[in-house]
């Protein structure tokens, strides 16, 4: 399968062409030249899950096999066994992930055609969309840590290039600075646990460290710091690159000012290419977290299940349709976290692990699908506020439609896609921790309820709302990917995901627990008849809600101070109390002992550049009183030693 390379080649190619010849090129052949590519990646990806899956990737005992499609390339050696090496790994979640980028990348592609239609740095744009495309397929099909930890840094960038592609803007500035900064600070602990977990191990390759009888793992007995082992601290700091690249709590501050990017580019970062980053990370190396250090587990799981209401509660209050999408992503995303949290590794016992991976799959077609639909409604109004809304189902029948089908499905009402899904999630939550549980089945009803909040007052509510210029529906270029999404976030649910993915790759049969279907269907339409109450006319409910719940609707709708928490904990704390006290260390002992030396240096210097005058008497002098002064010294030591002294 080393066709497979062309996957991960073709994204690179084209970043190298639209990036260096783009400017020459007409807009149009860009476009073009980068969904043709697309369009090629996405076949070949679509043909590798066939042969995957259906031919070659199941061995003998039953289970999918780990697949080398191009053996690796031994780039860098430390040791004879830790060596960072490059190649192309297939195995399930891989595969899948190959299939799921490719989709929303190629869907992202064609849409932006109309979308960007006679935007300045059009070029630019397909360059930067292709870059990313590359970053992720190489971060999905690394064969070790230390190569997805490259292709980790290569999409954060690509991340930072997109959302400040509007770099005029000071917000989108800002944005881009926040993304990239948060980003970094959480991957500083992503790098220092591979480098924990590498250097007892003595390997970054993935076989070897998922393995089950790995016997690197009697290398950490013995090693601990604070009475936690050196495996549980390497493992909790690889998940907190993965908790800033997924936007978790603490770490999600930035993702909803990542809506200053173009809402294409926001799709294809909210959907199915960096939050999820984190998502497939802890799934790579699951097994590690499972038998290695269950505690993380334990953690990855809680703080999965708290953000997972937190986003959803914020989620209810803002006004900003792309940042109540911002805030559903993340939501959604701790679910898929949650998910693995409370997995065990086989049969029914790993329904988490399927379930998180099945949800990561269905969720990217919704989530992707309600962007390109918030982007077209952008497009129609020019405003992403709601309040500039409503009614607007009369004028864009197939936005609203496939809008009013991504809604369905993230509510989690059948026979949409994140009905099977989030119904899994919350049968392994129900079977392990209650308490997490409840966050989930708190968050579902949460979710129902904005989703509907914000299809009721972009298409309904105000019904009479009159326009400066009538809005229209999109051209083909935007308006075919919502169908295709469409139909994607309609049947992918249907796809029998416990036969190709789970945590020990034996298929095993998922069957829907009715008593947990029943009771999150009833807690989404009970979030439906609410928000239909409250939004789907326009009424005083809503203010008077407000005003009932006092302090906490002002708390939510300020995302609960957390951007002044981290404003205060780095100005105040990092800046004054730990930056302040280096930087006069700095300035005045580093800085004084170097001019201190620099002042010796010149003085010395002023005192004796007399001695190079150039002049001849002077040499011949100083020559003669030298040798006077070494003949004088001889002389006396020779007298001493004749004497005895």
């Amino acid at each position: 399968m080393s066709y497979t390379l062309l996957i991960i080649v073709l994204p690179a190619i084209m970043f190298l062409i639209l990036g260096l010849l783009g400017g020459k090129m007409k807009p149009i052949i860009a476009g073009t030249l980068g969904t043709l590519s697309l369009a090629v990646m996405t076949a070949l990806s679509y043909f590798t899950a066939y042969e995957y899956f259906f031919r070659i990737g199941k061995g003998a005992s039953g289970a999918y096999e780990t697949l080398m499609a191009v053996e690796p390339y031994q780039w860098l050696k430390f040791t004879d066994k830790l060596h960072i090496d490059l190649g192309i790994m297939l195995d399930p979640i891989s595969v899948m992930m190959l299939v799921v980028i490719t989709t929303v990348s190629l869907m992202v592609h064609i849409y932006s055609l109309g979308y960007m239609k006679g935007e300045k740095g059009f070029q630019r744009y397909y360059a930067f969309l292709s870059l990313f495309s590359f970053s992720m397929l190489g971060l999905v099909v690394a064969t070790n840590i230390f190569q997805m930890y490259i292709f980790w840094e290569l999409v954060g960038v690509s991340s930072y290039s997109l959302i400040s592609f509007y770099y005029t803007k000071p917000s989108a500035v800002a944005a881009s600075k926040k993304a990239f900064i948060v980003t970094r600070f959480a991957d500083l602990f992503f790098l220092v646990g591979i480098l924990i977990l590498s250097y007892y191990s003595g390997t970054f390759d993935f076989q070897t460290l998922t393995a089950l009888d790995a016997p690197y793992l009697s290398s950490f007995v013995g090693a601990s710091f604070l009475g936690i082992s050196a495996l549980t601290w390497a493992m909790l700091f690889i998940f907190m690159g993965g908790a800033g690249k997924s936007a978790m709590m603490p770490f999600h501050i930035w993702l909803p000012d990542a809506m200053e990017g173009p809402t294409p580019a926001s799709a294809l970062i909210h959907a199915a290419t960096m939050v999820v980053a984190g998502v497939f990370l802890v799934a790579r190396l699951f097994p590690i977290y499972l038998f290695g250090a269950p505690e993380v587990l334990t953690i990855i799981g809680y703080v999965g299940g708290i953000t997972s209401v937190y986003a959803a509660i914020v989620a209810c209050t803002q006004t900003d349709i792309k940042r109540v999408l911002a805030f559903s992503t993340i939501s959604q995303i701790a679910y898929m976290i949650t998910a693995l949290g409370v997995s065990g590794y086989s049969g029914h016992d790993g329904l988490g692990y399927m379930a998180s991976m099945f949800h990561l799959f269905t969720h990217a077609f919704f989530k992707a699908l309600l962007f390109l639909g918030a982007g077209a409604i952008i497009h129609a109004v020019h405003s992403n506020e709601m309040d500039d809304m409503g009614g607007l189902k009369k004028f864009l029948p197939i936005t609203h439609i496939t809008f009013l089908i991504a809604c369905l499905a993230i509510a989690g009402i059948p026979p949409f896609s994140g009905f099977f899904s989030k119904d899994e999630i919350l049968a392994a939550a129900l079977h392990h921790d209650k308490f997490l549980f409840a966050c989930l089945f708190l968050g579902a009803g949460l979710t129902a309820f904005y989703m509907f909040r914000l299809y009721y007052r972009i298409f309904w509510n105000d019904t009479n709302k009159h326009y400066h210029h009538a809005p229209h529906e999109a051209g083909a270029t935007m308006t075919i990917p919502l169908i295709i999404l469409a139909v994607f976030s309609v049947f992918s649910g249907f796809v029998p995901f416990a036969d190709f993915i789970s945590a020990d790759r034996m298929p095993f049969e998922a069957h829907i627990d009715m008593s947990v279907a029943i009771s999150s269907v009833l807690v989404a339409l009970l979030g439906i008849g609410i928000a239909t109450a409250m939004y789907f006319k326009k009424t005083d409910m809503p203010d008077r809600v407000s005003n009932g719940v006092g302090n906490f609707y002002k708390w939510a709708y300020h995302k609960f101070y957390f951007d002044e928490l981290w404003l205060f904990v780095t100005r105040k704390i990092i800046f004054n109390c730990i930056s302040k006290p280096i930087a006069w260390f700095d300035h005045t002992i580093v800085d004084g002992f170097m001019n201190a030396l620099a002042f010796v240096t010149n003085s010395t210097s002023d005192k004796i550049k007399g001695l190079q005058s150039g002049r001849i008497q002077q040499y011949a002098g100083v020559y003669l009183s030298g040798a006077l002064v070494i003949v004088a010294v001889f002389a006396f030591c020779l007298v001493c030693y004749i004497c005895g002294y």
